[in-house]
């Protein structure tokens, strides 16, 4: 079962035909997207951006962190709902991505509130000495632990974490081979999320599975 097989494609479409449609910047780095990267479908897409977008527009967050950037299309939705003083930290470990982000932010009337860091997010997080109100993890899945324990800490009460991929192409539900480390990885993740006594938590069978977390304490 492949991710968009997890919503009927005639649903999706509808959905997709009655959302808001993407910004001509967005439609542009989703072509690009997919003519010149080999994972395209790691980008978020219409219906996922506008999620962010909207989530990001009813918090107004001043400091959101997301861990993952690929080509920056995420990035761009979850600024356009900052705080008037809100500032984006984008966090990217593959280099090859770079110029292609930079180019795309230099293109958003909010470059000047997103900010790009190329390498390992373990690393550049604990350089930041930010209190999060808003946390987006789309990154290596044998990590995701790894990116809570360090970012949860750091997220005020009330802040959220959204993590994408937490169905995994529906792999969550069925038997899973020993080799699986992907899969493994995210149920570990998932199972860890729901007995933290800190947060409150929604799955959301959306996409690829997004796991909605509040620190309530």
């Amino acid at each position: 079962m492949s991710t968009f097989d997890l919503i009927d494609h005639e649903i999706e479409a509808y959905c997709e035909e009655h959302s808001t449609p993407e910004s001509e910047l967005l439609y542009r780095l989703n072509r690009q997207t997919h003519l010149e990267t080999i994972n395209p479908r790691m980008l978020s897409g219409q219906l996922q951006g506008l999620f962010l977008t909207m989530v990001a527009r009813m918090m107004r967050p001043r400091f959101v962190v997301e861990v993952g950037t690929f080509t920056g299309y995420s990035a761009l939705c979850l600024a356009d709902g900052l705080a008037p003083d809100g500032m984006l930290h984008t966090i990217e470990r593959n280099i090859e991505y770079e110029d292609r982000i930079r180019d795309y932010i230099a293109q958003s009337p909010l470059h000047d509130r997103i900010e790009l860091h190329i390498g390992d997010a373990r690393d550049v997080i604990p350089t930041l000495d930010i209190t999060w109100d808003l946390c987006f993890i789309d990154a290596e899945k044998e990590d995701y632990e790894e990116y809570y324990d360090l970012l949860l800490p750091r997220t005020r009460t009330g802040g959220f974490l959204l993590v994408d991929n937490a169905l995994w192409n529906g792999k969550v539900a069925g038997e899973v081979a020993t080799n699986d480390h992907d899969t493994h990885a995210i149920l570990a993740f998932n199972d860890k999320v729901q007995r933290d006594p800190r947060v409150r938590n929604l799955l959301l069978p959306f996409r690829d599975g997004i796991m909605m977390i509040e620190k309530t304490m």
